[in-house]
């Protein structure tokens, strides 16, 4: 999940929703209370989940160890296979930006012809 979560075009995505989370809850305080008491809830259930989960956790250390390892393996070749996941959210749509008059004209031309 760290590796996941640390992946440029994901942690900019995050960053993204985060902000937008925090302006909206700026710019209507009725929805804030709303979110405040979501955020409230949500971490209770957090800290108890994470207490009964514990001991669970700590039989399976093994196989989630293993797991892990699997799954780092596998978003490497992800990486690998898709460059877009180095990339932060705001690059992408730059370059999506640039590259759609080009694409434009080339699909207007095999039309044309």
């Amino acid at each position: 999940v760290k590796e996941v979560a640390n992946l440029s075009l994901v942690s900019s995505a995050c960053d993204v929703v985060s902000a937008a989370y925090a302006s909206t809850k700026e710019s209507h305080p009725y929805l804030r209370s709303v979110c405040d008491a979501a955020e409230k809830g949500v971490q209770s259930v957090s800290e108890a989940a994470a207490s009964c989960v514990q001991p669970v956790l700590a039989t399976l250390e093994p196989h989630v160890a293993a797991a892990s390892e699997y799954a780092s393996k596998g978003l490497e070749k992800l990486g690998e296979k898709l460059p877009l996941l180095q990339k932060p959210v705001e690059q992408i749509l730059s370059d999506t930006k640039e590259l759609l008059p080009s694409r434009a004209a080339d699909v207007k031309d095999a039309v044309s012809s």
